[in-house]
């Protein structure tokens, strides 16, 4: 790939990550009690903690992998986060039939995106980026 590429293909690339975690991120803060009761849901303890959790790194770590500061972490940060994600709220193997694919597509699409952001942990954030201008 052409080098003049890089820079705005890997902005891009954290722009469209950027934009699954942080909306989602402002809708946990505008529906915490739905957030609280979905955690609930599944059975997971402390559930006002881990709704916290959930708004700093999707909404928090999301707005820092979108400006590329401190991208390398928050990306590992943020893979893990969605990996456990994937387990905690998308268990197809123990979803009933009627939404088993439904689930196993979720799970795998928290995967890809995994994926990515392990992308960005290993090869940072680009020369467009907040972690470029320090190193300047």
């Amino acid at each position: 790939m052409p080098n003049a590429l890089q820079n705005p293909l890997t902005l891009l690339g954290r722009l469209l990550i950027a934009i699954l975690f942080v909306p989602s991120g402002f809708g946990k803060i505008a529906g915490f009690a739905g957030t609280v009761g979905y955690i609930t849901s599944h059975g997971l303890p402390l559930p006002q903690l881990g709704a916290v959790v959930a708004i700093v790194v999707e909404l928090g770590l999301g707005l820092m992998l979108l400006t590329g500061f401190k991208t390398r972490w928050t990306a590992l940060i943020m893979a893990i986060y969605t990996v456990a994600a994937g387990i905690f709220f998308h268990s197809y193997w123990d979803a009933p039939a009627a939404q088993l694919m439904m689930q196993q597509i979720n799970f795998y699409k928290n995967l890809a995106i995994a994926g990515g952001l392990l992308s960005f942990a290993v090869w940072g954030a680009g020369g467009w980026s907040v972690d470029a201008r320090l190193k300047s």
